[in-house]
């Protein structure tokens, strides 16, 4: 059996952290598997590498930040096989480059085109451990580029997909995927099984389980994950295309993100055409949007348009439509950064009726005002005041799954 495993940098943060996933590496290789293992910088590596970057140059070409960024992960591979290596295994470290992980030319933010499994398989038929760098790769110029936010993840799913992997185990600091966060809502059940749109939606909500672009591609190419704890021994939660349990449960889980703003462009004139002026110039910013209403203005002739973005996108969307006020034609725009999304997400919710009643009772026993609701055929989301999140996420999750 080929496995591909992925340890997050919380997983080798330190060298007791490193001997305990060498222990669960060896475990299956000695178990008589083929071991491809995908490693995240240590800890909070890259953080320090973007402080060091900083301090030299306060705006860094990204080709220079991508060179420096890719160094944390080798330093993890590395380590690892060092480690390995004193406990007597065969094992190899490779970088993205010599992986053979080829991306297109978007530093910072690449996306993976192929990859060439030619020297992977010629390490595994040595029988060898084959420990890669996660979050990078190379495109066409040779250079190394990084894959963003969950990079790692993507790794893993990507080389399960070219090797076609019997099994993709991405190991975290959680024992699984939860109905909530368990830290914040004690009665949150594990999972044994969530289906791919499930999981999608609870990661696009703010879930930090597994990021989006990972299940994505897990989904394309039918790559069944595992969720797991590298700190407890105890199954995890498989991420499939079908959940035994998706006619039974109503809703899987309950995500929130902080990470947001709204953004208001007010008084638009009332033309054919103004929405699609002011998202897109949002759109050619590069700036995702989500959850967009139009509303009356406070005469007949104008509309507030409000849309939800990242907190990080927030100044740069402001920046370009206040760039394009004239052509656009409205008053002017507002930022709101105090709030937070709180989602609900469930297969089951297709065909079951009154979910968003309960949902929106819940919130109203804890008088929680709702700003904003974007729903779909598996998930209703609610734009509240960021304070209210946690008793938002709580009062929900006891609605569902603890009456």
């Amino acid at each position: 059996m080929l496995i591909v495993q992925k340890f997050g940098g919380s997983s080798v943060a330190n060298p007791e952290r490193i001997r305990n996933v060498a222990g669960i590496i060896a475990e299956s290789f000695l178990y008589g598997h083929e071991v491809v293992v995908v490693l995240s910088a240590q800890g909070d590596t890259t953080d320090e590498l973007l402080d060091k970057a900083a301090e030299i140059n306060p705006n860094p070409s990204k080709r220079e930040l991508d060179m420096l960024l890719a160094t944390g992960e080798q330093q993890s591979i590395a380590l690892m096989a060092m480690c390995l290596e004193g406990m007597g295994l065969p094992v190899v470290s490779l970088t993205g480059w010599q992986v053979g992980i080829r991306t297109d030319a978007a530093y910072g933010a690449a996306r993976i085109r192929r990859v060439d499994t030619e020297r992977l398989r010629r390490e595994l038929d040595k029988k060898r451990i084959v420990l890669v760098a996660g979050f990078q790769g190379v495109n066409k110029f040779d250079d190394y580029t990084t894959l963003g936010r969950g990079g790692s993840d993507t790794t893993a799913v990507a080389l399960a997909a070219a090797l076609h992997a019997d099994r993709c185990q991405i190991f975290t600091d959680v024992e699984g995927v939860y109905t909530a966060d368990p830290r914040k809502v004690p009665g949150a059940r594990k999972l044994e099984e969530i289906t791919y749109d499930e999981m999608l939606e609870l990661a696009s909500m703010g879930a930090q389980v597994l990021m989006n672009r990972s299940v994505q591609l897990a989904k394309r190419y039918g790559v069944e994950l595992e969720v797991l704890s590298s700190l407890v021994r105890a199954p995890g939660t498989k991420v499939k295309e079908v959940s035994k349990n998706m006619e039974e449960m109503k809703i899987t889980g309950i995500a929130k993100d902080e990470k947001v703003a709204r953004v208001t462009v007010v008084k638009v004139a009332d033309r054919p055409g103004s929405a699609f002026r002011v998202l897109n110039a949002v759109s050619k910013a590069g700036i995702n949007v989500d959850m967009i209403i139009q509303a009356n203005g406070q005469d007949e002739s104008t509309n507030d348009i409000s849309f939800v973005v990242s907190q990080a996108d927030a100044e740069a969307a402001s920046r370009a439509l206040s760039e394009r006020q004239a052509a656009i034609g409205f008053d002017h725009v507002s930022v709101d950064t105090d709030i937070a999304k709180v989602s609900v997400v469930g297969a089951g919710m297709m065909s079951s009726v009154g979910i968003a009643s309960l949902v929106f009772e819940a919130l109203n026993d804890e008088h929680i005002n709702i700003q904003m609701i974007n729903t779909s055929e598996v998930k209703i989301s609610c734009v509240i005041d960021a304070a209210s999140a946690d008793r938002a996420v709580a009062a929900i999750h006891r609605k569902f799954f603890e009456t």
